[in-house]
């Protein structure tokens, strides 16, 4: 090279100290890395490619992410290469969007990078209402030049996920997105969305679909149930990447025999029995906050009920309300706090569990005052109908119902002689059922919930006694394991499966229960 025969060298884009510290490392192989040098160092030792150096930076940045200072970092890191740290702290972002998106850095994004953090489906937030606030307070940042983007930022904001109070009294009120033909495109979608809740499956696109937040672990809630001695308010979780059961708070209410789902980033508790009348009250359980709220009530009692959620509605159908079996069923929407009758089932059910395959709500098995059922209903939400599909191989009510890889399980329950271990599966493509291997106990009103990629069996009764045991089926190899156990016997217990970015929640102990043989 020309420089090999000139008495001095230009090095440009270099800082001096920067050189002149990655020299003495040349020698030593010690350098300190600190806030005062990381952003000259760092571009010196990947010009000179001193990767160590490089590392070791980047090493350092990561351990400084911030609210304050990620996107400043994930720029650094984009402006010098740096793939795991500009990963790391596109991650940081997305994770901690509602407190960056408060930052004078985020104030400061250019439209495209504020676009593709609005469009993200692992966008960690509460509710849809942080997003919308953040593109707001964005605008109004330099309003002049910015609300000609309104928008194509609405666009990327979930207004059909968003409250009907907060659509009107917010959305369609400000004057930003009132000002684009766009946008009252955007509200009318939305409120479409909230006033033909059936019609949700048709109605769904990219702004009906509620984000998950990436790195999110998988954690199995197990809700009230009962004992021999004790109705439970309590309830417990399950983290798969520990192993390990923790307590969470507890209900307001007592519940055994309880109708249990999860939508977006809530659990819901829905009826049940609290060891001396049929309830119609609902509540729902924020992991973030570790708490339980009220929910309007049902409009009628219902224990021993199937509940399930689908398109981001809660379906409570049949069950007990004191004095007989029901066959009506009704649906709740969060979005606006309402519960609707829709049809009745053809047969009065209790102790009914009901699952959503296809887009459609399954009514399975149950007890219709005199006899153990094996029938089956398909409740199809656009043209508000049941119909009956193929018969199970065996009568049972309080089985356990989920669905896994487009099939409908059904595990154990009870065939009005005995408490059964046998299960089942259905093919919605075949109209047909057919035995799958048997779990290695006998459980009646369990729940049984899908899982990563397994089915978990969460307590019950034998027969004889409540369960804390819980096994998980595989059906890659058709075979049952047994999985940790509860710290609580629990039957007629409801069981949920949320993903959540931390677990567990502030003030949960956990508990070391080791796996039983079964």
């Amino acid at each position: 090279m020309s420089e090999s025969r000139q008495t001095h060298v230009t090095l440009h884009d270099i800082d001096p100290q920067a050189l002149e510290q990655l020299v003495q490392y040349a020698y030593t192989a010690e350098i300190v890395v600190g806030e005062g040098n990381v952003q000259t160092l760092l571009p010196a030792a990947s010009l000179l490619q001193l990767n160590g150096v490089r590392d070791a930076c980047c090493k350092f940045l990561l351990s400084q992410l911030d609210p304050s200072n990620c996107l400043g970092i994930r720029g650094f890191a984009d402006t010098h290469s740096c793939s795991d740290l500009l990963k790391s702290a596109h991650k940081y972002v997305l994770q901690h969007f509602v407190e960056v998106s408060k930052t004078e850095e985020f104030m400061l994004l250019p439209l495209k990078q504020v676009l593709d953090l609005i469009s993200s489906d692992s966008l960690n937030v509460p509710s849809e209402e942080e997003v919308y606030r953040a593109v707001l307070s964005w605008v109004k940042h330099d309003v002049d030049s910015r609300r000609q983007h309104v928008p194509r930022l609405m666009k990327c904001v979930r207004l059909p996920l968003l409250s009907r109070d907060f659509l009107m009294s917010h959305v369609d009120t400000e004057l930003l997105v009132r000002h684009h033909s766009e946008c009252k495109d955007l509200l009318i979608e939305a409120l479409k969305y909230h006033l033909l809740p059936e019609q949700r499956g048709v109605l769904g696109n990219s702004r009906t679909r509620p984000r998950r937040c990436e790195g999110a672990s998988t954690v199995l809630f197990a809700v009230g149930g009962g004992s021999l001695f004790a109705i439970h308010g309590d309830c417990e979780a399950y983290d798969t990447r520990t192993d390990r059961w923790h307590m969470v708070a507890s209900m307001s209410t007592r519940r055994a025999r309880v109708g249990v789902a999860a939508i977006g980033n809530k659990l819901y508790a829905v009826g049940g029995y609290d060891g001396t009348s049929d309830l119609a009250t609902v509540e729902s359980y924020d992991p973030v906050t570790n708490c339980w709220q009220p929910e309007v009530s049902m409009g009628t009692r219902r224990s021993c009920l199937g509940v399930a959620a689908l398109h981001g509605l809660l379906y409570a159908a049949g069950g007990y309300d004191g004095a007989s079996c029901l066959n009506s069923a009704e649906r709740y929407d969060p979005l606006t706090g309402t519960w609707t009758s829709i049809a009745a089932m053809s047969t009065r059910r209790r102790y009914v569990r009901v699952a959503t395959l296809e887009g459609n709500l399954y009514a399975v098995g149950g007890y219709d005052s005199s006899s153990h059922l094996a029938t089956v209903e398909k409740y199809e939400p656009q043209i508000n109908s049941w119909s009956p599909i193929a018969n199970m191989l065996s009568r049972r009510s309080s089985a356990g119902v989920a669905v896994l890889e487009g099939m409908l399980y059904v595990a154990g329950g009870n065939d009005g002689t005995s408490c059964l271990n046998s299960v089942e599966r259905y093919n919605p493509k075949s109209n047909s059922w057919e035995s799958v291997a048997p779990m290695n106990i006998r459980r009646s009103t369990h729940d049984l919930v899908a899982m990563d990629g397994w089915l978990y069996a969460v307590g019950g009764n034998d027969g004889s006694s409540s369960l804390n045991s819980i096994e998980k089926y595989n059906p890659r190899t058709n075979k049952w394991v047994a999985a940790s156990c509860m710290f609580t016997r629990r039957s007629s217990v409801g069981v949920a499966v949320l993903e959540l970015l931390n677990f567990p929640p502030p003030s949960s102990p956990t508990l070391s229960v080791s796996s039983t043989s079964l």
